[in-house]
């Protein structure tokens, strides 16, 4: 077993402002994709330098609103019809990251439509920086002693101080960040670098990641208020996966059927 090492959650305190790690994993994964994509703009394309700033400002407006709407739907729609006021309580806490694809999803939509754009292009350019702001969102989950795996006793499993359990888990967050983050990243880093038909890119995003975090969810905790879905051992997040996982393989088909000849 080893140590968990243990970081206080919160980055900066100055007086009663709190900064956590959570949120500034945030800004660093926004920041990292404002960069790598205006080098990426500048080599050519359909998306100009001066158009990601604000395309970047679409896709954060996505994660945030998404990924609250998308928590209080797939996780927590009954808190919601208890107290509806509590969609607005962001700082309790509650994110989902499939609510917050399908926010990215109708920004980008919104930002390639007032300027002319083919969306699909659009998604191809954003996907591949994309898993730079997931596998530092795993880190702040890490750090913050949230969405833990399950009870282990592999040799790097860790006893999360938080835990009232105080068992030794999985570290899931760390195996998120490493495929969902490094993995993906570089998978579709090495795909984007030659042309691709639109929108077999955005397409291999889905379909990654869907591999990736269904598998995961077979070490990682599931939720104390919802556990088991389906079959005694599909988990919410697993089930979420499935539609992710065929619409994306659905997309790179047709990507490179309808590519000319």
């Amino acid at each position: 077993m080893i140590q968990y090492p243990n970081i206080d959650p919160v980055a900066i305190a100055l007086g009663p402002v709190a900064i956590h790690w959570y949120g500034l994993m945030y800004m660093f994964g926004f920041g990292a994709a404002w960069w790598l994509s205006v080098r990426k703009a500048r080599r050519g394309g359909a998306i100009q330098a001066a158009q990601v700033e604000d395309l970047i400002f679409y896709g954060a407006m996505g994660v945030v609103l998404g990924g609250r709407f998308g928590y209080v739907l797939f996780y927590n729609v009954d808190r919601f019809l208890e107290d509806p006021l509590w969609l607005l309580r962001i700082w309790e806490g509650g994110m989902s990251f499939h609510g917050g694809l399908l926010g990215v999803i109708a920004a980008l939509a919104l930002f390639a439509r007032q300027r002319k754009l083919d969306p699909f292009t659009v998604y191809d350019f954003i996907a591949p920086v994309v898993p730079i702001g997931l596998g530092l969102g795993r880190l702040g989950n890490f750090i913050g002693q949230e969405l833990w795996g399950r009870a282990s006793d592999v040799p790097w499993a860790m006893v999360f101080p938080n835990d009232p359990l105080q068992v030794a888990r999985h570290p899931s967050q760390l195996y998120q960040a490493l495929l969902e983050g490094l993995c993906l990243f570089i998978i579709l880093y090495l795909y984007s670098r030659k042309p691709r038909p639109a929108p077999a890119v955005g397409g291999l995003f889905l379909t990654g990641y869907a591999v990736f975090r269904f598998t995961v969810e077979f070490v990682r905790e599931p939720d104390n208020h919802i556990g088991f879905d389906a079959f005694g051992w599909m988990t919410r997040g697993q089930l979420l996966c499935i539609p992710m996982l065929l619409i994306g393989l659905a997309l790179m088909v047709w990507a490179h059927r309808r590519q000319p000849r």
